[in-house]
């Protein structure tokens, strides 16, 4: 086995490099490697001063994923950072590339810090529920103050190399290619010189004004109460370096260490590293692991409306060749207005440059030709969600697409292997549901027809990479994953709503559990047409035994269709998205109940979750059992990225787990004693109770 820290010799540097590939993750094996060869060049006279850099691209991309979760083993980082910092040599930290999470405090611990100026730094631990452990929120602020360090640990962002420069983070940044030698001839310079050591520990240029520090904690504080109230990790986070404003460096260790091991032990943290595995978890598809996608170059979108100019927007983003088709020149130009306005918003908010725009529309074609496609090597449909107007499409697809082109679908809820039924190549048929909007929102639920390739999915999968998209396989089933789901506690809080809840009260519950709307706002954000449109759709199959609530068909009837129309479950005034209460919608919800002869009785909030997370997580466990769904963390995946389900919670299946699978059956059990036929427990959830199961063991 090779070794994962070198140390080696320049003269009198000594250069300790960190080797392990990809990432050159801080394992155990890593940290002992580098508390030994610390050690060694520090008792070898001849070295007079070290180096410690890394292999290939990254410096490090800070701890080793593969021991989340589990008992750390000694020594922790925290002592190896702190062994660099006493040197009484000089140690320069040359950041060959990225240096993140713990291998930004490995940087921050060393005296000097020398950078490739196409490195990147950050301290991205807030996304894990936790916080920079290793001295990071003491040393930082040190060096450049509250406010930059804030923003740096509460984004999660990184910057680049030249940024840190400026803010006093980076020494130097490298002029030669030779990074290796320009870092030596650093140290080199620095010996030569005689350059005081630069301890972190002991800086004070970013504690110098106070009053700015401490206005920039205090705007930390009101900003996270107000954007994210009730998240753990980030008010350490500020606590932490409010600290470093306060106390002595060691007593801020110390302070630091103990909030550390609070978010260890915290349930958001536990939600968020599931959340981060169960991303990695949803890119892998079964069975396509050697195959390769089809050629991807060009692209066609059918329909320039809200969907199709979003996802012409992702794959102009993407890099591609797009031709948008439109039924006529009116709507031809309606798609490309949809197009150019969101680049127009970019260059207004200084995001991006006229120049870049026009690159990139360079790239833009439209035409009202079908015939026009022919050169695409996908097609993407995204036309009005009517299956026999996509039928249509499909047929026109099917004539003109040439051999081999990828023909998709972006459905939310028709049968795939119907519309791929009315081509002559079925097995080039797949689904892409995007979300709205396209070009922002990251997931793309990738639904496999019946005869569909195999190499048609893999395409399927490299366009969700190019596209910056998180995937997520899907079975071919109504509303596939995402939607049907969604049905369901949809359903739940209608009938809660019916029962004596206001949907502004039921908004306000689902707020509170984490999510930024509630589902009644989100009906109004997406336009009450769509689901009533599926709701009629469907009218002729409904089971008759159960209980439909007719209040959004009230609304959808007198043209309330939510932000669009300026009306919905809630009323908006001329160009606002905030939404206030209306009394009409009130009163039509008290003459629905009134037809029904049902006595309004009040919820609280805990109630309302209750049901509202117990009707998410039995239709989950039903899409399981069916294989819609082909692992519980495709599910967590779907609604964290397609339905904001707070990602600090992990998704409602881990949700499930925490919560306790055997008291979420008991609770649909109550509920079925009200309503039998809408409270059916899934056979999955039955199982998993009996067996002493959890969701996530099924991962």
């Amino acid at each position: 086995m090779k070794d994962s820290v070198l140390l080696t010799r320049d003269d009198s540097i000594g250069v300790i490099t960190v080797n392990n590939p990809p990432v050159n993750a801080l394992s155990n094996n890593v940290r002992k490697g580098i508390l030994n060869a610390v050690g060694e060049a520090l008792n070898t006279p001849e070295i007079l001063a070290v180096i410690i850099t890394g292999t290939g691209n990254t410096f490090s991309a800070g701890a080793d994923i593969n021991e989340f979760g589990k008992p750390p083993e000694p020594p922790p980082l925290p002592e190896v950072c702190n062994l660099i910092e006493s040197s009484q040599k000089p140690i320069v930290a040359a950041l060959n590339g990225a240096a993140l999470g713990g291998g930004l405090e490995v940087a921050l611990s060393a005296h000097f810090r020398f950078s490739n100026p196409s490195a990147k730094i950050g301290l991205p631990e807030v996304h894990l529920g936790l916080l920079p452990g290793s001295g990071g929120t003491q040393r930082l602020p040190r060096l450049v103050g509250a406010g930059p360090a804030l923003e740096l640990m509460l984004t999660g962002s990184p910057i680049t190399a030249k940024k840190g420069l400026s803010m006093g983070v980076i020494d130097r940044l490298a002029e030669s290619k030779d990074f290796q030698r320009s870092a030596s001839g650093f140290a080199s310079e620095i010996l030569s010189d005689q350059i005081l050591l630069k301890r972190s520990c002991y800086r004070t240029e970013g504690l110098r004004d106070h009053a700015a520090n401490q206005a920039a904690v205090n705007v930390s504080k009101a900003d996270l109460e107000k954007s994210a109230p009730g998240l753990f990790s980030p008010i350490q986070i500020i606590e932490c370096v409010e600290a470093s404003l306060k106390l002595p460096f060691q007593e801020g260790l110390l302070f630091e260490r103990e909030r550390f091991l609070k978010c260890l032990a915290s349930p958001q943290r536990e939600g968020l590293i599931h959340a981060f595995f169960a991303e990695r978890r949803s890119k892998k598809f079964l069975g396509i692991r050697d195959i390769q996608p089809r050629k991807l170059e060009k692209l066609a979108v059918i329909g320039g409306g809200t969907m199709g100019s979003g996802i012409t927007v992702a794959a102009l983003n993407g890099g591609f060749e797009v031709v948008m088709v439109e039924r006529d020149e009116v709507n031809l130009k309606k798609g490309r207005h949809n197009v150019e306005k969101v680049y127009d918003r970019q260059i207004s908010k200084g995001r991006m440059s006229h120049e870049e725009k026009h690159d990139i529309m360079a790239r833009y074609f439209h035409s009202t030709e079908f015939s026009d496609i022919e050169h695409a090597d996908l097609v993407i449909e995204a036309v009005f969600e009517e299956m026999e107007v996509k039928k249509e499409v499909f047929r026109q697809l099917d004539q003109h697409a040439k051999p081999g082109a990828v023909l998709a679908s972006n459905t939310s809820y028709l049968n795939i292997d119907e519309i791929a039924s009315c081509t002559s190549r079925p097995t080039d048929v797949l689904g892409l549901h995007f979300f709205s909007p396209a070009n922002i929102m990251k997931l793309l639920e990738i639904v496999i027809p019946a005869e569909v390739g195999k190499d048609v999915v893999a395409t399927g999968l490299a366009l969700a990479k190019r596209m910056g998209k998180v995937s997520v396989r899907a079975g071919n089933s109504d509303g596939f994953i995402g939607n049907r789901i969604l049905g369901a506690y949809a359903d739940a809080a209608e009938h809660m709503m019916e029962d004596g809840a206001s949907p502004y009260q039921i908004d306000a519950a689902v707020r509170e559990f984490g999510y930024p709307i509630g589902p009644f706002q989100m009906f109004d954000l997406a336009g009450g047409d769509i689901g009533w449109a599926n709701r009629k759709r469907k009218a002729e199959a409904r089971d008759p035994e159960k209980r439909y609530v007719h209040v959004a068909d009230r609304l959808c009837e007198k043209g309330w269709f939510g932000q669009k129309t300026g009306r919905g479950y809630y009323l908006y005034e001329e160009g606002s998205r905030i939404g206030n209460e209306d009394p009409e919608v009130l009163g039509i919800i008290d003459e629905e109940r009134s037809k029904k002869g049902i006595t309004a009785r009040g919820f609280n909030n805990e109630e309302i979750m209750r049901r509202y997370m117990a009707a998410m997580v039995n239709e989950g466990a039903k899409v399981l059992f069916e294989k819609v769904a082909f692992c519980p963390s495709d599910i967590d995946v779907t609604k964290l990225y397609g339905y904001a389900f707070p990602r600090y919670r992990g998704g409602p299946m881990k949700y499930a787990d925490m919560y306790g699978v055997e008291k979420l059956l008991n609770d649909i059990n109550e509920f079925a004693e009200e309503d039998p036929v809408f409270w059916v427990p899934s056979e999955l959830l039955v199982d998993l109770v009996k067996k002493g199961q959890s969701f996530d063991s099924l991962n």
